[in-house]
């Protein structure tokens, strides 16, 4: 499932033929993917203009310029494609094995007259089907069932280490799983929580509330983990994701945050925190796979 680092770096490849363009038509190939794609989406999206590209969470939404909103989930295999006829297509985001280009899997197409006089078709492909799509307006994101519980971005300087503090106070459930909680922190998945607790020193089996004071204010690890969570999704948007498993940027380029792990997917070998001489160990929280340190993060 791509994180929050891949679809802001899908995000960013769409934007520049997405953001202002007219929708001169949408082709929906299929009724559903996950769930039904919205009634009768084509004859409300198209004559339309883009107004925005943005992003909740995991969620892309194209904002339009009459208020309506489609949001989109990638899911497990779910990529973007942009065809332009004066070059060769691009797939914004970033994934170990190349998306699917395959027409079989192109679910829906959006025809575009771009902001610079050109048209383009963006491209939705989608082989195991686990993404999807819905309308919502402008003025309802907040109560849309898909957003309106999602909890802090961990982007800016929102994810404070009393906002963290104030997330965590009280919770006896491992530290992992407490940020793993989307209500809580929104877009945070299981590599970067790993990779953040890494850098911060904590262990992921520790109580989430043992890094809060009676108080309700944040100890001094609390901030450091905020701190770690900021620097290593802001490190991964900057290296373009992680390339795991199926996922690919909307230009076709890799990710190479996945060459900087220091924790992830690295069971057996020594842990790069200096002088710390520990080997990195695999084990099974909530049926994740959690990668840590045991003998610097505590």
């Amino acid at each position: 499932m791509p994180e929050l680092p891949e679809v802001e770096t899908v995000r960013r490849g769409l934007q520049p033929t997405m953001e202002g363009a007219r929708i001169a038509g949408v082709e929906t190939r299929r009724p559903d993917l996950r769930f039904p794609l919205p009634e009768r989406m084509a004859d409300a999206l198209t004559g339309q203009r883009i107004a925005a590209l943005g992003r909740r969470a995991k969620y892309l939404l194209v904002e339009l310029d009459n208020g309506a909103v489609l949001g989109c989930h990638l899911g497990m295999s779910g990529s973007f494609r942009i065809e332009d006829r004066r070059s060769a297509a691009t797939t914004p985001g970033a994934f170990h094995h190349a998306r699917s280009k395959a027409a079989a899997h192109d679910h829906v197409v959006f025809h575009l007259d771009c902001a610079d006089g050109g048209k383009r078709e963006v491209v939705y492909n989608d082989p195991r089907r686990f993404g999807f799509m819905f309308l919502t307006s402008r003025a309802a994101l907040g109560e849309n069932p898909y957003l309106k519980d999602l909890g802090l971005e961990p982007t800016g300087n929102a994810l404070s280490g009393t906002a963290l503090a104030g997330l965590l106070a009280g919770r006896k459930a491992p530290l992992k799983a407490a940020l793993l909680d989307q209500r809580a922190i929104a877009g945070l998945g299981n590599i970067y929580v790993c990779e953040a607790l890494w850098r911060a020193r904590l262990s992921p089996k520790r109580a989430a509330g043992t890094l809060v004071r009676k108080s309700g204010a944040p100890t001094e690890r609390c901030d450091h983990l905020a701190d770690a969570i900021r620097a290593v999704i802001a490190d991964a948007i900057a290296a373009g994701g992680s390339s795991l498993r199926d996922y690919m940027h909307a230009d076709g380029t890799l990710g190479y945050f996945q060459h900087s792990f220091a924790a992830y997917d690295r069971e057996g070998e020594p842990c790069r925190h200096e002088s710390c001489g520990g080997t990195i160990r695999r084990i099974v929280q909530s049926g994740r796979s959690t990668f840590y340190c045991p003998a610097c993060q505590k």
